[in-house]
């Protein structure tokens, strides 16, 4: 797994590529903190390189989208497809993120 963060004015973007599962979910946590620290108001998770995720992966974003709605911000899911979207459908999380 390898993530990156860009920065604008009024979006952060997150892009998460490889694999989130139980061995890299603590990798991406420090850089969660980092992002929700920022308290930026919109926050793009771009997942398009992601080619595999499991329920660490999902807690992890699940948890960026919850400390980023008690903020006041929100999340958008962009690049969704593949398995992840697969795991998203079969939770249902596709309804509850903002999936563009």
């Amino acid at each position: 797994m390898k993530s990156t963060i860009q920065r604008d004015t009024d979006v952060t973007t997150l892009r998460i590529e490889g694999e989130l599962d139980a061995l890299s979910a603590p990798i991406l946590r420090p850089t969660i903190d980092t992002i929700i620290g920022d308290n930026p108001k919109l926050v793009v998770v771009d997942v398009s390189a992601l080619r595999m995720i499991d329920s660490s992966g999902v807690g992890a974003i699940v948890s960026l989208y919850k400390r980023l709605r008690a903020s006041g911000g929100s999340v958008r899911l962009d690049g969704l497809g593949g398995q992840p979207l697969a795991v998203f459908r079969v939770l249902k999380l596709d309804r509850v993120f903002n999936v563009g």
